[in-house]
Parts: structure tokens; C-alpha cells; sequence
């Protein structure tokens, strides 16, 4: 069986499928035709995850991947949920230009397919559907380099392009992203049935994610609440993993938060350049709530969001439920906090814990903060820093003003691999292999992107050639330098 035919049958076949819940949580609608689509990029190890043949990217595939066709036995769908945006309920929201095409199996892993910019749905509001060329790039090249960072996330099959026009800020033109992920999932479809009192609908919900998502909660003695303790300490690592990479996720709303802990949904993001904790990557974000160091907070505040939306399925008294689900939610500071140390350690080349290494870590942050100094090329200049240096610490002592407080740092650092006798040519591998040289900044996004606009494609591809080896120093020493003046003056925000 070709993969064309795998993608149709297997919603038929296997009982995970979403569809099996019924109409009261979807809505089957075909795509909206794209005219004259053409390929703009793929991702060859995104395609090589899912088991697709070499030669995969036929004409047949350009027009289903667009939205013009369907393969025998597909049915779309978009979905509905609801959620928090910015903090205040919302509403009905939903898959508003997201259509799911089916399910691939590959070596046990269930994948979803869904486009995204494929047209109007049910929940589209005022929207129309469609996503655009600049916006589709950098959710193509942000889901596979955070792949290849290690970092939970969808992942972006390929963009097809079209010259119809799309009218946002200014009129552009339209694109497609395929992506994929085991589930699109987000705590904003508990919350739609949850807050509209359809409770068999959530229970119906909630034994679907138990049973093919969470089958380990299924034996505890309230499912649900296992539940919500899982996702919480999986909340807690991505956390952890966005921060130590310096990653903006811009949108932190409920609807945009995964029940697998996946990083989802790319938009307003962005990667630290200068050290900034009170950074904020999304130009729409007026107020700084998801600015980069309230992260961590604001999604513990999205857990208690997603508890609360669960407790018309625990019987009982209202107090004692609550109280049972606020137990469940109380792993997350500790694994927040233990993730963050130990990414912390090994970003900067500590093999064992001391007592004083929270406190080692936390005035390094205070010294990139207090000079904004380049986050990722700081800890890559870090790795190559001897051991034993003189105090004059050579180019990573040149990133920061005030010298005095870098030798201070620098000082305790030494004596802090000193005591556990540190091998410099031991040492540097272990710090290369978790500090990335090429992260996807903004101006780098930005650059493919116009290019792109300009009918050339070449840098996409580039791009994400050295971003899926984040972490060797690449050919082009310009994608690991520091940004360009003009990189300062880019905004992104909810439409990018």
C-alpha cells in the first residue's frame, strides 16, 4: 500500500480516530481550492518520520496537499474547541483554517495530517481561512528546527504556494502548511464542553484522550486526574526546554496549548537575542502577559484553566475535587525547576550537581540580563571558554561591559569545574551538543521570507539545512553571528 492510500484508509481502519466521537465535535467540510499551487519547500526528515516513499512529492500529492483534491476515502474535518486568550474567556474558537485529512501509521506511531490555510470553517468568525506565504515559512522552519533542537513540537511536512491574494495587514499571497503531529489536541477542547455544561461530551472527550493518548491513567484510581498530573509534568518539561533555548512561544493561550505537551501552533514567536527576561516577541501582546520570563507562569496558570475544566467529571464534593486536581498540578514547579537546572548544568558543562549550582546559574542569567548580552552566542562562546583561563576570558569576557562582575562569575565558575576535575576536550563536546550554534532568529526568518516573496525558494531550503544541525557550526558563519541592526526593527505579531 502506497502512503496515499494509507493517509485515506486508516481513519476507517483504527478506532483512534477523532471523527469515531461524532458530530457534536467536528465538522466534515472539504478544503477550499487554491489556484495554481506550486511546491515552496518540504522537510525531508519530517517525511522520512512518517514513512513516505522517496518519491512522494508527485503532482497528485501538490494538489491534495493545497487543498484542490482528496484521496478515495478521505474526510475532512475541523474541530471545535474553545479556550483563554490573553487571559479571558473567549468562546467558541476552533480549527478556523485547519482541516484535518486523515491519519498515517508508521512503525506504531499514529500520526494526524492536517493543512493549515486550506479555507474557511465553521469556526473561522471573521476570518477567511487561508494562511500566507510569510506566516506558513516561519511555522515550516520553527516546527523543524525545534525538532532538531529536541524540543517536543508538531512537526511541518511542506508548503505549497499560490499567487491567489490574501488580504492582511497588506494583500499577500496564500500558502498551505501540511503538518503532523500524534495530536492536535489543546486544553481548549475540554474547556468548549466543559464550560458549555456538555458533560457526556466531555466525558466522551476524556475517555478518547485516556484511551489513546493516556492508557497508563487508565488504572489509576480517577483517571482524570492522572490525566491532568501528566500533562502538567509534560507542560513543565517544555517549559523548561523553551526557556533554556531562549524560545518566545508569543500566543500562550489555552487554545494553543497541547495536551501532549507538544509545542503548538507557530505565530507571534520568537528567539532571544539580546537577554531580556521581560521580553515580548508578539507586537499584539500590549500588556507583556506572555513575555519570555512569565512563560513558566502563565502556563501553570493554563493547567489551572485546564483543571477547572475537568471537574464535572470527578464526583464528589466541590472543594475536595478541587483540591484533588490543585494536588495534581503541584509536580509542575518541581519539574519546572528541576528541568531547568538540570538543562542548566549541562548548557554549562557541569557532569555532577553541587548545592551551589542554582546559585551559579542564576547569576549568569543576572550577568546576560544586565548587559542584554547575546543569549545563544554566549553559551556558545562558553563551551570554547578553557577551564583554566587567565581572568581576561578572551572573546566570551568581550560580550560584557562590566568586566568586574564577569571575572567574579568567571572565578567561581573555574573553581566550580575545578572540583570536579573538568576535561576541556571532555567538557566542549558535552556543551556543543545541548548550546546551539543557529537558532531561527527573526532576521534570518525574515531573509528567506522575502526572498521567498520574490519567487525564490533556494533560502528556504538552505535555511533549514543548517537548522536541522543546529547545533554544528555552520558553513555560512553569518547564520551564527549576531543579528543585523535592521534585525531590531522587526515586529511580529498574531497575523505573522
Amino acid at each position: 500500500m502506497d502512503w496515499q492510500e494509507q493517509l485515506a484508509q486508516v481513519p476507517a481502519r483504527h478506532a483512534a480516530s477523532f471523527t469515531r466521537l461524532g458530530d457534536g465535535f467536528l465538522t466534515r467540510l472539504p478544503p477550499e481550492p487554491l489556484p495554481a499551487p506550486h511546491w515552496v519547500a518540504y522537510s525531508e526528515p519530517c517525511a522520512q518520520r512518517l514513512g513516505l516513499p522517496p518519491d512522494w512529492r508527485s503532482e497528485e500529492a501538490l494538489q491534495v496537499l493545497s487543498g484542490n483534491a482528496l484521496w478515495e476515502g478521505m474526510d475532512p474535518w475541523a474541530s471545535v474547541y474553545s479556550g483563554h486568550q490573553f487571559g479571558v474567556w473567549a468562546g467558541q474558537l476552533g480549527d478556523g483554517r485547519a482541516l484535518h485529512l486523515g491519519e498515517l501509521l508508521h512503525e506504531g506511531q499514529r500520526w494526524e495530517v492536517q493543512l493549515k490555510g486550506a479555507g474557511r470553517t465553521p469556526y473561522s468568525r471573521r476570518g477567511d481561512g487561508r494562511a500566507v506565504l510569510r506566516s506558513s515559512i516561519r511555522e515550516f522552519l520553527c516546527s523543524e528546527a525545534m525538532a532538531a533542537l529536541g524540543i517536543p513540537t508538531t512537526r511541518a511536512l511542506c508548503i505549497t504556494g499560490s499567487p491567489q491574494g490574501v488580504r492582511r495587514e497588506t494583500v499577500e499571497t496564500a500558502a498551505v502548511v501540511t503538518r503532523v503531529a500524534p495530536s492536535f489536541l489543546r486544553f481548549g477542547h475540554l474547556e468548549h464542553f466543559a464550560h458549555h455544561g456538555q458533560h457526556e461530551a466531555l466525558r466522551q472527550l476524556m475517555a478518547h484522550v485516556l484511551s489513546h493518548h493516556a492508557p497508563e491513567c487508565l488504572d489509576a484510581p480517577v483517571p482524570p486526574v492522572a490525566f491532568l498530573e501528566k500533562v502538567a509534568r509534560q507542560t513543565a518539561e517544555l517549559l523548561a526546554a523553551w526557556q533554556c533555548v531562549g524560545f518566545c512561544h508569543g500566543v500562550m493561550n489555552t487554545d494553543n496549548m497541547s495536551l501532549l505537551g507538544l509545542t503548538l501552533d507557530y505565530g507571534p514567536f520568537g528567539f532571544l537575542d539580546g537577554f531580556d527576561p521581560g521580553h515580548v516577541c508578539n507586537h499584539s501582546d500590549h500588556q507583556g502577559r506572555y513575555a519570555y520570563a512569565r512563560q513558566p507562569q502563565v502556563a501553570f496558570w493554563n493547567l489551572h484553566a485546564l483543571a477547572q475544566a475537568l471537574m464535572p467529571l470527578i464526583g464528589g464534593d466541590e472543594e475536595a475535587v478541587a483540591e484533588l486536581l490543585g494536588e495534581a498540578l503541584e509536580p509542575y514547579r518541581q519539574v519546572f525547576q528541576q528541568a531547568m537546572l538540570t538543562r542548566m548544568r549541562a548548557k554549562l558543562g557541569l557532569a555532577r550537581a553541587e548545592p551551589e549550582d542554582q546559585a551559579l546559574v542564576d547569576d549568569w542569567l543576572r550577568l546576560l540580563a544586565l548587559h542584554r548580552t547575546d543569549y545563544t552566542i554566549a553559551h556558545r562562546r562558553l563551551s570554547r571558554w578553557p577551564a583554566m583561563a587567565e581572568p581576561d576570558g578572551g572573546p566570551l569576557r568581550d560580550l560584557f561591559l562590566d568586566r568586574e562582575r564577569f571575572d567574579l562569575w568567571a572565578l567561581r565558575y573555574r573553581e566550580r569545574l575545578t572540583r570536579e576535575a573538568s576535561v576541556d576536550a571532555e567538557r566542549l563536546p558535552r556543551m556543543q551538543a545541548v548550546n546551539p550554534a543557529v537558532v531561527l532568529r527573526n532576521h534570518l526568518a525574515e531573509t528567506a521570507i522575502r526572498q521567498a516573496q520574490a519567487g525564490d525558494f533556494n533560502e528556504i531550503e538552505r535555511l533549514l539545512k543548517v537548522l536541522q544541525r543546529p547545533f554544528d557550526e555552520p558553513v555560512q558563519a553569518s547564520d551564527a553571528d549576531f543579528p543585523p541592526d535592521w534585525a531590531s526593527h522587526l515586529e511580529v505579531s498574531c497575523s505573522s
